[in-house]
């Protein structure tokens, strides 16, 4: 039967995240660490640039995925079945990321083309008795072909003309669901029509980012084991767990579930999960994996003089995430968050003062920061519970 394969939508409460969506999550745990480590290697403009579209290209197979899961059942043997394929292809797309600029490029593609074709043809079986649904990944999978042909013809290419080629591709993942997949003669989805269920969805989103903080946690102890525990490298050590625990904090420990239930009872949940779930949690991600370079550099040379990419890098990690983090905020609960956005502002003007600061002072500085954006936010949840009814009964 046709419809045996979808979430039943009956029930009151969200779909539980499975087992099997952990554990497919775990390919992703692998290209984060990969991510990490090239920029670490390669801490350019340029590098930077190739980091940032592996990051996106990454993104989109993952959160791509995480929709299909939102309307398919994982615990049916077949959608199982779908998820087990598609970890044997992430895999082959995470071992290719460190090589993805290099001799490894066409595997990459390939394997990105295949995977976001390969789950979006299951879905229109899956859905093809639902016209609503089957019309709109017959809009999805048009748009994936074209910009699986340019990934893959800049995989066969090299230098320039690759990176080119990629970004158009990239481009082009990012851009389509904003404009609705539109296609000629089929127009463009419409977000009331996706039926998404916005709890699992913010669940989902929430696992990528706690994936992003675990790298972060690990890159520290890795790097605090092979030092020598000096003053400095333990002080370097307590102020990086310090940064991954406020992120944590700010994130998760203040509205994440209110944000659940914003996005469950909104009018408009698709719209919501498009904006909040789709396109915020990537700046999420990317301050995150950013922010691990700057603890990796910060253990292995506390003091000293600040090159100007450590400095970039320092102080573009938490920008990236408050930035997220207030938009975020701004997406799901429709207004400004004076705390997220003047932490940005602060971290921020800490960049002309960097170049008198030793690398850890510049790291304590932005984590303090940071720091002091989740106690403001706790302060206001506190004073203010009526903003955020959901956050009244985490306990």
């Amino acid at each position: 039967m046709v419809g045996t394969l979808l979430r039943s939508r009956r029930s009151e409460h969200h779909a539980q995240v499975t087992s099997v969506e952990l554990f497919f999550d775990l390919v992703f745990v692998i290209a984060v660490t990969q991510i990490s480590h090239a920029l670490v290697e390669h801490l350019t403009w340029l590098g930077a640039l190739e980091a940032a579209l592996l990051l996106l290209a990454i993104w989109w197979a993952w959160i791509d995925t995480a929709w299909i899961t939102n309307w398919l059942d994982p615990e049916k043997p077949l959608v199982r079945l779908m998820l087990f394929v598609l970890m044997g292809i992430g895999l082959v797309m995470s071992s290719s990321l460190p090589e993805a600029f290099g001799d490894r490029g066409l595997a990459f593609a390939i394997a990105f083309a295949v995977f976001q074709l390969g789950r979006t043809a299951f879905m229109l079986w899956a859905v093809r008795g639902r016209p609503t649904l089957y019309r709109n990944f017959i809009r999805i999978i048009i748009w994936y072909a074209a910009s699986a042909a340019l990934w893959v013809v800049g995989g066969l290419a090299g230098g320039e003309a690759r990176l080119i080629c990629w970004l158009i591709a990239v481009a082009l993942d990012s851009m389509s669901p904003a404009l609705g997949f539109w296609v000629p003669g089929l127009g463009r989805a419409d977000t009331r029509d996706w039926d998404v269920d916005g709890g699992h969805m913010a669940e989902r989103c929430g696992l990528f980012v706690m994936i992003a903080l675990g790298e972060s946690v690990l890159v520290t102890g890795v790097g605090f084991t092979e030092l020598a525990w000096t003053p400095d490298v333990i002080l370097a050590m307590t102020v990086s767990l310090l940064q991954s625990i406020a992120m944590w904090w700010i994130y998760f420990g203040q509205h994440a579930e209110a944000a659940s239930a914003a996005i469950s009872t909104s009018p408009d949940p698709g719209r919501v999960a498009r904006q909040a779930y789709t396109y915020v949690p990537v700046l999420l991600v990317a301050g995150i994996v950013v922010s691990a370079v700057g603890d990796e550099m910060v253990l292995a040379h506390p003091v000293g003089h600040l090159e100007p990419a450590t400095v970039l890098v320092l102080i573009g990690g938490p920008s990236l995430f408050l930035f997220g983090a207030a938009l975020f905020k701004l997406a799901v609960f429709a207004h400004w968050s004076v705390p997220r956005f003047g932490g940005l502002l602060a971290v921020l003007a800490l960049y002309p003062l960097a170049t008198g600061l030793t690398p850890l002072l510049l790291s304590s500085l932005t984590t303090g920061i940071v720091v002091l954006v989740a106690v403001w936010e706790a302060v206001e949840l506190a004073r203010h519970p009526e903003r955020y009814p959901a956050a009244q009964h985490r306990e």
